[in-house]
């Protein structure tokens, strides 16, 4: 009976043991505790917001200055061409001197009264010396190149002339320019001046119920 007790009583620790150690070696491996993974956070997409757009709005515009239209005068027309008379006065710069000009609307080229009209020339080139004159006076000796010559048909006869054509500068009023002008005696005529269509043509509008509609131009000092 002692002998019993005594592997009994050493038997139960035995097992307890055993069991306790069993128990440590057979846990399953998933219940051991697994690190936590990190999930990717999708940020937050927000709406897109549209500008507002107000039907009556309109896109501000520098305001432009007003164009002031041209005006007529009695110089000029609304488009600014030069108002010529039957007669004008026209400054010669050649030789710092007023002329009386015919306004002529039926001739095409203008002319001018010289005399003593000599042809030469000069580094293979038509040149032209000659004098303008009128009413008994005349100027000193002028040497121009030759522009063209002309062959004019006197009206009242059928005699054809050739005419040097050189080109000078002239004023009316305001408007200064280099013409051309045939160079013709015209000391027996009334005006030492006529003006063609060439000259005024696109640049002014005559109107032959006037005279010396521009003012005389002032000479040089």
């Amino acid at each position: 009976m002692k002998i019993t007790k005594k592997w009994s009583t050493l038997l139960l620790p035995i097992l307890l043991a055993g069991c306790m150690s069993t128990t440590a070696t057979t846990t399953p491996d998933e219940a051991l505790e697994k690190p936590a993974v990190e999930q990717p956070v999708t940020p937050e997409k927000k709406p897109e917001t549209k500008p507002e757009v107000k039907p009556d709005q309109k896109p501000q515009v520098d305001p432009k200055p007003p164009v002031k239209k041209p005006v007529a005068t009695n110089l000029k027309t609304a488009d600014g061409k030069l108002i010529l008379g039957e007669e004008e006065w026209m400054y010669i710069k050649a030789i710092n001197h007023n002329a009386k000009a015919r306004i002529d609307t039926g001739a095409t080229t203008s002319s001018i009264s010289a005399i003593d009209i000599e042809m030469f020339e000069r580094d293979g080139k038509d040149w032209v010396k000659f004098k303008l004159a009128h009413n008994d006076k005349e100027t000193k000796e002028f040497e121009s190149p030759v522009v063209r010559i002309v062959t004019i048909r006197q009206s009242s006869t059928e005699e054809r002339t050739d005419r040097p054509v050189i080109a000078a500068w002239v004023q009316i009023g305001d408007l200064k320019t280099k013409t051309e002008f045939t160079l013709n005696d015209r000391t027996h005529m009334t005006f030492p001046v006529l003006l063609g269509r060439t000259f005024f043509r696109d640049v002014a509008v005559v109107d032959v119920s006037k005279k010396f509609v521009q003012p005389k131009v002032k000479l040089a000092k």
